[in-house]
């Protein structure tokens, strides 16, 4: 399986498009990568960028601080350490509003809300606000604790970029050929063309997405026990 370093990266997309590192230097050859491995972000929900963070709620507590780098939160879990066994609990997401009305606040964060418990629910608001800005959000509960309690936030993580893990990274060793044509789109999209390459490098970049996708949402979370193998449809000419 072909894998990417930066430097390697760089070099094939100036081979491909012929232009030399004068026009396409490193700076503008960053962008399209960081570009290309946004794009792979939002098309393939991949198993790579699945994290999770625990920590403990205190009485009363009625938020904390989503992960650093937390793009979108896939689940939030609370467990009782003081029960034999340990009772664990998957909350229910519901908008700020909802939360804010169940606690009787009258707006966010102006009270304490009275009513106190296991956590049902949780509400996802603010984020970052500025290119300095690492927050990821703010994660509240209702009812607030009313002692103490595990959680764990289950979230996906915004993945490292090859530009700054210059060695390799997960995409650019297990998905080379996409990170490629996605920014060879971008370069070629740079350069205003040639038209027909530039329409090449995306059906090119479709394809393999589509193959990734099937591997990352499809046989990784896939069990053959219990679901079978994957049955892929194969059109046949007409008889």
């Amino acid at each position: 399986m072909a894998t990417y370093t930066l430097s390697q990266l760089e070099s094939d997309l100036r081979d491909y498009t012929e232009v030399d590192s004068t026009i396409f230097t490193g700076a503008v050859l960053s962008r399209f990568i960081q570009n290309a491995e946004t794009r792979i972000l939002r098309d393939v929900n991949i198993d790579a960028d699945r994290k999770s963070q625990t920590g403990s709620l205190v009485i009363g507590q009625e938020y904390i601080n989503a992960p650093a780098g937390c793009l979108a939160v896939r689940s939030v879990q609370v467990t009782e350490d003081d029960t034999s066994p340990n009772t664990l609990k998957y909350l229910e997401k519901r908008d700020v509003t909802f939360l804010n009305e169940y606690n009787n606040y009258g707006s966010a964060g102006t009270t304490v809300a009275t009513g106190r418990d296991i956590p049902k629910y949780y509400a996802m608001f603010g984020g970052a606000t500025g290119i300095t800005d690492t927050t990821s959000g703010t994660i509240m509960f209702a009812p607030c604790p009313d002692k103490t309690y595990t959680f764990q936030v289950n979230y996906v993580a915004l993945p490292t970029s090859l530009v700054t893990n210059t060695s390799g990274t997960y995409i650019s060793r297990n998905f080379a050929n996409g990170l490629l044509y996605a920014s060879l789109v971008e370069a070629f999209g740079y350069l205003k063309g040639p038209q027909d390459m530039l329409t090449y490098y995306e059906q090119r970049y479709n394809k393999e997405v589509e193959k990734f996708a099937i591997e990352q949402v499809g046989r990784r979370r896939r069990d053959d026990y219990d679901d079978g193998t994957i049955r892929i449809k194969i059109d046949s000419p007409s008889p």
